[in-house]
């Protein structure tokens, strides 16, 4: 399957999802996930009319501009952990950075910040004029069934959308939640995800690195 058929099937799942959800379509953005992929394969993505992308790696995305710079409307963010060292060539770089990850799942694999000290960084965020938190970001455990990943994820889903209205008071511009991903996004935006980040259903497995 092409990348053009594959994103329109994952936009018809999107808005299937959010009519059971009774949210309208513009709820909800498409994050198409190109880390690790060609960059052939992001400009086929965008030909296709995606503009909203994600990659984990700054070098990486620093490599690929130089072949993408002339897409229109291209909005790319940083996904994943920043290293110190990398922080202003990432600001220059991407659009928005999604780094700090709700941590709600025990995996000693998964790393993130603890929901308990959640108010005490967005309250050390809060004078720094230059960084706004726009949301929360988790990834729930992997499923112990694949087909079954949605159902499995949702109590992560429904935790993490909590946690966002309980902040909100204090922190108005917390208002998106960014979860979903391949196996689970439909669950996510039944559960109030904003943003869906989708890799391997638009653009196929990954190669190893």
């Amino acid at each position: 399957m092409s990348i053009a058929h594959n994103l329109q099937r994952v936009r018809t799942q999107i808005a299937e999802a959010c009519a059971r959800a009774h949210r309208p379509l513009t709820d909800v953005a498409l994050m198409a996930v190109s880390k690790v992929h060609p960059v052939e394969s992001l400009i086929e993505a965008h030909a296709a009319g995606q503009r909203l992308f994600g990659e984990n790696r700054v070098q990486e995305w620093q490599q690929k501009s130089e072949s993408a710079v002339h897409l229109e409307g291209l909005e790319m963010h940083l996904i994943g952990p920043l290293q110190s060292n990398k922080t202003t060539p990432a600001a220059k770089l991407f659009h928005a950075i999604d780094t700090v990850e709700v941590k709600l799942s025990p995996e000693e694999s998964k790393h993130g910040l603890l929901p308990e000290d959640l108010e005490s960084l967005l309250a050390a965020i809060a004078p720094l004029e230059s960084l706004i938190p726009r949301g929360l970001m988790t990834v729930p455990p992997w499923p112990a069934d694949i087909t079954r990943a949605g159902e499995e994820a949702r109590p992560y889903f429904r935790e993490l959308r909590r946690l966002r209205d309980q902040s909100l008071a204090k922190h108005p511009t917390l208002t998106q939640l960014s979860m979903g991903m391949s196996n689970d996004f439909a669950a996510a935006i039944e559960e109030g995800s904003t943003c869906v980040r989708i890799g391997t259903a638009i653009f196929g497995a990954r190669t190893p690195q």
